[in-house]
């Protein structure tokens, strides 16, 4: 009983020391279903370190066998755009109408696009 008292303590002082508000970092989780296709956003987990969170991300989000790769992305590296700067962010896009797949016809049998 002792031992596991120690390790959870050892947790939570690791938890401490990983960030102020003894919360490990929080990771995003990205999970390809087939060869080929894209990797898609599966959620988010908490965990220490880049092994860590990959371990939790394939028990929580491929332990039925719905994956065949998985990404794990701290949360603090990822970058985005605001919805404040929708309009100037966006506008240069709109006059480039040759940038939307309605002026190509796709070749039958192709397929992904």
């Amino acid at each position: 009983m002792s031992d596991r008292l120690d390790a959870t303590q050892q947790v939570g002082d690791q938890a401490a020391t990983i960030a102020p508000d003894a919360q490990w970092p929080v990771w995003e989780v990205f999970t390809q279903s087939a060869q080929g296709a894209p990797h898609e956003h599966a959620g988010s987990l908490h965990a220490t370190d880049a092994e860590h969170a990959l371990q939790n991300a394939r028990d929580v989000y491929a332990r039925r066998g719905e994956a065949i790769s998985i990404w794990v992305v701290p949360s603090a590296a990822i970058t985005a755009s605001s919805p404040g700067d929708a309009g100037p962010f966006f506008d240069p896009a709109a006059d480039k109408p040759y940038r939307h797949p309605q002026f190509y016809k796709v070749p039958r049998g192709v397929r992904g696009l």
